[in-house]
């Protein structure tokens, strides 16, 4: 899938601001003015459609809505970017001239809905933003992708907004940054933009989030801005004021690239690349013990599952850990991984005649 930058020329970083929704022109405008006049702005975000979870809240102004962006984008030269759900939503927006879009973690998550909106885009030349659906699927995100390939589109990029649960936690949605890691691990051809806003949930912790994914390497930033957030309609308590987010901008570390080749992370790196053959080597030499293990219980008729064994063993390591100031969450996660391969071999050798393979 070769893809073309969405915002020409894409800078290192592309900067997407802008209110949850469209209230009113004079909001619309005024926060588009403030935001024109700061450096960190390349597209102007703004919902006119707002799918929520309760048709009591507001769910936008709507089409009524196009001709503020329309002024947006002739006044203060920022293209507009909004949410679209229907091929209806894209068949209006782009009589409106708007041509940049996303589609919301709630639609993300419907392939119907997804392909018939890729049918719609047929022959345009229009940007989309695919968020992660709203329940994680890393192939489900991805598969959205292949949808608007399909049709032709080129201009693509994924947006990071965490997802969904059931846990009580800080924020409102689950930063999950292995999830964001691994798409970039899988899909390196499609520029990941980090959305704050909605794993955030309340401005307060909006800038920690925002730094720990440019040191994941994000390649821009969505965030909610409003010309008076507490006046807001939807989402007040997430979106920063075009003050407090220029300040924020102003205040944050932008990693840099560099070559390393020559360098000390050069020499840190080979250190840990020696350390990581240790590690793979002294897996290896335990599954052969775990083997030996299988056969003995195997000959012996002993279970494979002997959970005291199992939780002294957790035990021990967690307390080892904390000893060595090592997080207890890491090496449990680790162990567990260990654990369920060990079970699985000694399983597969039992049932089995077969003798193990070295």
């Amino acid at each position: 899938m070769q893809l073309a930058p969405i915002f020409v020329p894409r800078p290192k970083t592309l900067f997407i601001a802008g209110p949850c929704s469209a209230e009113s022109e004079e909001q619309v405008l005024t926060t588009a003015r403030q935001l024109s006049q700061a450096k960190y702005i390349h597209l102007f975000r703004c919902g006119i459609w707002k799918p929520r979870s309760s048709p009591n809240t507001f769910e936008g102004i709507g089409e009524a809505a196009l001709p503020w962006l329309q002024k947006v984008q002739e006044i203060y030269h920022l293209p507009c970017c909004i949410e679209i759900a229907t091929p209806q939503h894209l068949e209006q927006a782009l009589k409106a001239g708007i041509t940049c879009f996303w589609i919301g973690a709630r639609t993300s998550v419907n392939p119907f809905d997804v392909q018939e909106i890729a049918q719609a885009a047929k022959g345009t030349d229009i940007s989309i933003l695919i968020k992660n659906p709203i329940a994680m699927d890393i192939n489900l995100w991805y598969g959205n992708f292949e949808r608007f390939h399909n049709a032709g589109i080129k201009k693509m990029a994924a947006v990071y907004r965490g997802g969904y649960s059931d846990k009580i936690q800080l924020y409102r949605n689950d930063p999950s940054w292995l999830h964001l890691i691994e798409f970039k691990q899988k899909y390196n051809n499609i520029p990941i933009i980090f959305d704050p806003s909605h794993i955030a949930g309340k401005t307060e912790l909006i800038p920690l989030l925002v730094q720990k994914a440019l040191y994941l390497d994000v390649d821009g930033l969505m965030i909610e801005t409003h010309c008076r957030p507490e006046l807001a309609l939807s989402d007040k308590q997430q979106q920063l004021s075009v003050c407090d987010y220029i300040s924020m901008m102003d205040n944050i570390i932008f990693p840099r690239q560099q070559d390393i080749t020559n360098n000390a992370l050069s020499q840190y790196r080979m250190a840990i690349d020696e350390i990581d053959n240790e590690l793979i080597a002294l897996i290896g030499k335990r599954i052969d013990i775990v083997k030996q293990i299988a056969l003995y219980k195997k000959e012996n008729h002993l279970p494979i599952l002997q959970i005291d064994r199992w939780q002294k063993v957790l035990d021990d390591s967690l307390k080892k850990a904390q000893q060595l100031n090592i997080d207890p969450h890491l090496i449990e996660t680790i162990f567990q991984s260990i654990h369920e391969s060990a079970i699985e071999t000694q399983q597969n050798m039992v049932i089995s005649n077969k003798e193990p393979h070295s």
